[in-house]
């Protein structure tokens, strides 16, 4: 008798450059999202020129995964005329959707490509099953729903709209303090604008009160007299929640992150992987196994949350505006053979470290750090130097990609 399984949503990771891609493709996303030069909300990260974009289309579509453009500003005129244009020349390249969030956009891709899928992106603030299917009305494939629904209000999306509109919503990453990332505080504060892609993030900033009548004497907002980190918002995670967005009717899980590292992108989509490869299996007698959940602490995130999903609200960090930080690549594996890897260093490690290792499809496993050689194979204590090649004694594989951590000195 077969063993039975169980249908999983879409695992869709962000890509802010080609090594960010391929480390979503080679651990487990279905599909990626990434920008181009213009028009996108990342304009922090490298994003991708046309040449890069149809080598990106190349690699993931030969593996089987699928790529979305972001295209989700609220242009102003002056970039509206070149934007049809670009369109047809991202298009070109293969990409399988477009995620827009403005109805010029939309009008002017349905004129430039109409053969490639428009996605609403979250930017569009959908929060009702009416708006999702005025959406689907005006040409959607998909609709990214609003960060600010509940689990029961998707549902009732869900039962609500076409059967053939894919729902979208973030299952990982960081949280914006505006509803749906519709922000002002950037440009008003820095002139740069959130809504064009260049949020300079105030909201990870430390406030603190100063009276009109008494210039330069500040008021904290707390009562330690520190000041607080008055809208840095927790970060979310749903890992422990899968099976109740599969059950409300969630097509595709986005992780969010296309500013983040290639790092970053591994860990999370090799996590959020096995875990959704676990409910395929075990359907209805799912839960998250520990290890899944130790993994999403291994990466930089502030504390986790559900966000609004299960009713309540993200929460907010105030006495910090960085990140927990207890892991760091010590090295890549560029090679293993006859039971020697070839590393190449990323943070400085010593002889005798434990490192964690984390290899595509594999769970990950840990190893000593003993016996270190350096590139021509003389014994060493410590890789301290930027990238050099280093040779490890491992007698169980070591993948070439994978990657090799450490927990930080000082961190317990």
């Amino acid at each position: 008798m077969l063993e039975k399984t169980y249908s999983v949503p879409e695992l869709l990771a962000p890509a802010g450059d080609m090594e960010c891609l391929q480390a979503a493709v080679r651990y487990g996303a279905d599909a990626v999202y990434l920008g181009g030069e213009r028009y996108g909300m990342r304009s922090s990260c490298a994003n991708f020129d046309l040449t890069q974009l149809a080598q990106a289309v190349d690699y993931a579509h030969s593996r089987g995964v699928r790529v979305y453009f972001t295209c989700n500003t609220l242009p102003r005129n002056s970039a509206m005329e070149q934007l049809p244009g670009y369109l047809q020349q991202v298009a070109q390249a293969g990409v399988d959707a477009f995620i827009i969030a403005d109805l010029g956009v939309l009008w002017a891709a349905k004129q430039a490509a109409p053969q490639v899928a428009v996605h609403f992106s979250t930017q569009a603030g959908a929060v009702s099953f009416a708006t999702a299917r005025a959406m689907a009305e005006l040409g959607a494939a998909r609709v990214v729903l609003a960060r600010e629904l509940a689990l029961d209000e998707i549902a009732e999306i869900r039962a609500k709209t076409p059967a053939s509109l894919e729902l979208e919503c973030f299952v990982h990453g960081s949280m914006c303090v505006s509803f749906s990332g519709r922000c002002l505080l950037s440009e008003y504060l820095t002139g740069r604008d959130a809504n064009r892609g260049d949020c300079a993030q105030p909201c990870r900033w430390k406030y603190a009160v100063m009276e009109e009548k008494r210039p330069g004497r500040y008021f904290p907002l707390c009562e330690d007299g520190g000041g607080t980190y008055l809208f840095n918002s927790h970060d979310l995670c749903m890992a422990p929640y899968l099976d109740r967005m599969i059950a409300a009717g969630v097509s595709s899980l986005k992780i969010e992150g296309r500013a983040k590292s290639a790092y970053y992108v591994a860990v999370v989509t090799n996590a959020y992987r096995w875990a959704l490869d676990e409910y395929r299996r075990r359907g209805p007698a799912w839960s998250l196994d520990p290890w899944i959940g130790e993994e999403l602490q291994k990466i930089s995130h502030r504390p986790y949350s559900a966000g609004f999903y299960l009713g309540g609200t993200p929460g907010q960090e105030t006495s910090t505006g960085g990140y927990i930080r207890e892991y760091e690549v010590a090295a890549v594996c560029e090679e293993w053979q006859d039971g020697m890897a070839r590393l190449r260093q990323r943070n400085r490690f010593f002889a005798g470290d434990e490192l964690d290792v984390l290899a595509p499809g594999q769970r990950p496993f840990l190893i000593q750090a003993q016996g270190l050689l350096d590139e021509d194979k003389n014994p060493i204590e410590s890789a301290p130097h930027a990238t050099q090649v280093v040779y490890l004694p491992s007698a169980r594989p070591i993948p070439a990609g994978a990657l090799l951590r450490r927990k930080r000195a000082g961190d317990t």
